[in-house]
């Protein structure tokens, strides 16, 4: 007479995440991270003074000194729209999500360029000295540029590496639509009955004010 083994049989483990899947999680994170930090970084680098120098007075000098924005105003306007890019990717799908990445890695591109060049300009303290001299002919003297023009095209690249990473990995990110009908609301949750032998799902149809003992 044989015995009928009491030992379990193993039961199969649920399918470990594929490759694809975990790169696509550390894509999406990695350019949420980029694009924000970067965006951050130019929105604050562009405040601060991009350069100094002094102008002639009456027999003196007296300091002058320009921010960024004073400098130029496309690294703060595009970080702006890099920003909106960043949320926009989630919103759209397919060529649409190519398209808004495409603008992301270009608000990056355009904002790091714009930094650069602004770094050795020199219009924005020659225009302070005219005004604070009465000279129109009046140029600053003793230029320096500080470090700040350069950490704003450092946020400007990550943008970009932002945009980048939308581009090369994009198409396998969740969409935010998808969690709605076409119409827009939310998908409803379908209950299922209350079973008499789960107090649980007693305890569930009370709190939601239905009869568990009313028969279906």
């Amino acid at each position: 007479m044989g015995y009928v083994s009491a030992v379990p049989v193993p039961q199969p483990r649920a399918a470990a995440a594929t490759p694809a899947a975990t790169g696509s999680r550390r894509s999406l994170a990695a350019a949420l991270f980029l694009g924000a930090v970067g965006a951050t970084v130019v929105l604050l680098a562009a405040g601060r003074i991009w350069a100094e120098g002094s102008a002639s007075v009456g027999g003196g000098t007296v300091s002058l000194d320009a921010k960024g924005s004073d400098v130029t105003g496309v690294p703060t306007a595009l970080a702006i729209v890099g920003l909106a890019a960043l949320v926009a990717v989630f919103a759209v799908r397919r060529a649409g999500r190519l398209l808004v990445a495409a603008l992301l890695a270009l608000s990056g591109a355009g904002a790091a360029t714009a930094a650069l060049i602004g770094a050795s300009d020199t219009g924005a303290l020659d225009e302070k000295a005219a005004r604070t001299t009465g000279d129109a002919a009046s140029t600053v003297e003793a230029l320096t540029h500080t470090v700040w023009p350069y950490v704003t095209a450092a946020g400007g690249v990550l943008i970009l590496l932002a945009g980048l990473l939308a581009l090369r990995y994009g198409r396998r990110w969740p969409s935010m639509s998808g969690r709605y009908e076409r119409d827009g609301s939310p998908r409803a949750r379908k209950e299922r009955p209350a079973d008499p032998d789960r107090p649980e799902d007693l305890w569930k149809a009370l709190d939601r004010g239905e009869d568990p003992t009313r028969e279906g």
